[in-house]
């Protein structure tokens, strides 16, 4: 079992930055590929950046286009942790963010990931 639990959500000016975490319970964290997904009002959820765990090809990331340029993920496995740095935010990033985890190569179909967490709100004005 893993458990997920994400913080560093908030409001922020259009052109801003924030950093997203989700610190991880369980054992064998690197073993995880991560991801961050996010859900908008009405829509559904879909997913943004994904990290492989360590037996998957270790550190290569993934993004979906609309944010590439903008968004990096990283993992410190020593602290079971996962990041979302966001940068050049745009009010069409505001959604719920959730990371997730699973035993999986890395990919972007939410039915790969096994584990979530309840989600931080990201609010951009503009």
């Amino acid at each position: 079992q893993v458990q997920l639990v994400e913080s560093g959500g908030g409001l922020v000016q259009a052109g801003g930055s924030l950093r997203l975490s989700c610190a991880a319970s369980g054992r064998s964290f690197s073993m995880y590929t991560m991801g961050w997904f996010r859900q908008a009002p009405g829509k559904e959820r879909e997913f943004v950046a994904g990290i492989a765990g360590i037996n998957r090809s270790g550190g290569n990331t993934y993004y979906v286009d609309s944010v590439k340029g903008r968004f990096t993920i990283s993992r410190d496995n020593a602290k079971n942790t996962v990041y979302l740095q966001m940068n050049s935010l745009k009010p069409e990033d505001t959604a719920s963010y959730y990371c997730a985890a699973g035993y999986t190569p890395l990919r972007a179909a939410v039915r790969a990931y096994d584990y979530w967490g309840q989600g931080t709100q990201v609010t951009v004005s503009s």
